[in-house]
């Protein structure tokens, strides 16, 4: 089994930066993609990151590309979500998530996808002045 528990959320003002931490537990995040997604009170889980388990693919969700990055260290066994010029609608429970899929280079940001089994209980992020 793989616990995940993510860490770094907070209150940060519109434009600036947070860094967001998944650390993993109980087994290697390298046979593993990871993705991050976000809830907002009212709004359904939003997929906003991903990253394969062979780490050639990643893909952000159109809102957030250009001012979020995804990585991965394997020796940590840690995914890190930099957020930064963040916006009011950025705020949400961010999650972490975990999934095994026999295609090395395949992640996805669709929750409904089956994928993803291993979840963090989240970390709030609020943008706010």
């Amino acid at each position: 089994q793989l616990h995940l528990v993510e860490s770094g959320g907070g209150l940060a003002q519109p434009g600036g930066s947070l860094r967001l931490s998944c650390a993993a537990s109980g087994s290697s995040m390298d046979y593993c993609a990871i993705a991050w997604f976000r809830q907002a009170p009212g709004k359904e889980r939003e997929g906003v990151s991903c990253i394969s388990r062979s780490g050639k693919t990643i893909k952000y969700v159109d809102s957030v590309k250009g001012r979020f990055t995804l990585s991965r260290d394997n020796a940590k066994n840690t995914v890190s979500l930099e957020l930064r010029s963040v916006k009011p609608e950025d705020s949400a429970v961010y999650y972490c998530a975990a999934g095994w899929d026999l295609i090395p280079d395949f992640c996805t940001l669709s929750d409904r996808s089956g994928l993803y089994h291993d979840w963090g209980q989240g970390t709030q992020v609020t943008v706010s002045s």
